[in-house]
């Protein structure tokens, strides 16, 4: 790419000749999507990475903390480092997950559930970075990546046949590959012009963000609490006396919190977090946003020349943090599979997409049914249920193979 940006809404826009065409063609300009654009590039694969049209929006102060933030497991970091983009973070704004708490509901029979990274034997049970930190990094790469084409468009239809994959833009230019990958997003037009069909789920729940200086050093520490009434509330470290909050809240509790002022906010936290992290108090710009929280489930991570990845494939609940490391593992498996193939094989074989979708169905049912399994039992206000699942967390607390094999499970490593 060496800098070269073709823009299909412009004057200048052109039909997309063979030369231009790709062996892999990327919709989506999420973080999984440049991710996977640079994985394949350096595997040696010609890549175009179509984008929205360039916003010129006027964004947040670079020195503010971003709201959005992922704790990327050690299978993302590995990725991560192999496309040379993780050492190109800016490391001051990356906080390493030490240590995490996990509190059930209700004073007389709260559980606890505590694992740590000296337990399981490595560095850190996760990282916490930005949205802005990591897509920075994943942009400044994908201006020195001499295989990747990115393409500001929009796409309007798709055709397949037994060479390949047709992609037409709004402009009219036309997109050739062996393979189209859908990292589109939880609406993806991709999987949509694909007919693949989908369960779908909405939780009545909205994920509440913002960040917080915390009057007491969290150590590294991520707290969650699990509660009937107010959803889900997690305290993830920043950098520093600082924290992210992420709330999964009922959706009229989310209306409510949405109109208080941050420190008002931040006192309705202390009820949770002031004997672990004292008084909270808004970081400066105050800004607090919110998403729905759903389940989407298709039917199939794959159709003819089409692979999906991250949450074009699978949106969970974000109470395991996992959402992100599900589609950098996505961008794994589809790069082991495109790696190994036959030599008679495209990357866009039916063969290799059938071993990619087996690779990944495991861990992604799994990961479905455990957040899903959770969510739907802490949203359940019955007291003798409130006291077997804080007596369940207290029980695996005391439990060290079946703890080893859960810290495992969040870490990525395979057990």
């Amino acid at each position: 790419m060496n800098g070269h940006t073709l823009n299909s809404s412009s004057a200048a826009a052109r039909k997309v000749t063979d030369a231009q065409s790709s062996d892999i063609c990327i919709v989506g300009n999420g973080a999984i999507g440049k991710t996977a654009a640079l994985a394949l590039a350096q595997a040696g694969l010609r890549v175009n990475l179509l984008a929205p049209v360039q916003s010129h929006a006027t964004s947040v102060e670079q020195s503010s903390w971003d709201v959005r933030v992922y704790a990327v497991n050690q299978i993302a970091r590995d990725l991560l480092s192999s496309i040379k983009v993780w050492d190109a973070l800016d490391a001051s704004r990356v906080a390493a997950v030490d240590g995490m708490e996990v509190f059930g509901d209700g004073d007389n029979h709260a559980g606890k559930l505590a694992f740590d990274a000296y337990s399981a034997h490595v560095d850190a049970l996760a990282w916490i970075v930005e949205d802005r930190n990591l897509n920075g990094a994943l942009d400044a790469a994908l201006r020195f990546s001499p295989n990747v084409r990115v393409i500001n468009g929009r796409a309007v239809s798709l055709r397949t046949d037994a060479q390949g994959v047709d992609l037409e833009l709004e402009s009219g230019d036309v997109l050739k590959a062996s393979l189209l990958v859908g990292a589109d997003g939880g609406q993806s037009w991709v999987r949509g012009q694909c007919d693949i069909g989908l369960d779908y789920r909405a939780y009545g729940q909205r994920a509440i963000v913002t960040n917080f200086a915390c009057e007491k050093a969290h150590q590294g520490v991520a707290y969650q609490w699990f509660t009937a009434t107010e959803g889900i509330v997690a305290l993830l470290p920043l950098p520093g006396q600082r924290v992210s909050l992420v709330w999964s809240a009922p959706d009229a509790l989310a209306e409510t919190l949405l109109r208080q002022p941050a420190a008002q906010l931040a006192q309705h936290l202390a009820k949770y977090a002031g004997s672990v992290l004292g008084a909270l108090t808004p970081l400066e710009p105050e800004l607090v946003r919110d998403f729905p929280l759903t389940l989407v489930k298709p039917h199939a991570m794959t159709a003819a020349r089409v692979a999906l990845i991250g949450d074009a494939a699978h949106v969970i609940h974000p109470l395991a943090g996992h959402g992100m490391n599900l589609g950098f593992a996505d961008v794994a498996a589809l790069l082991n599979v495109i790696s190994t193939r036959e030599p008679q094989r495209d990357c866009g074989d039916a063969r290799v997409l059938g071993r990619y979708a087996r690779a990944r169905k495991e861990e992604v049912l799994l990961m479905q049914l455990a957040t899903d399994g959770l969510a739907r039992l802490f949203e359940t206000n019955i007291e003798p249920l409130r006291v077997v699942r804080n007596l369940g967390l207290n029980l695996v607390n005391h439990l060290p193979v079946l703890k080893r094999r859960l810290m495992a499970h969040a870490l990525g490593k395979r057990t």
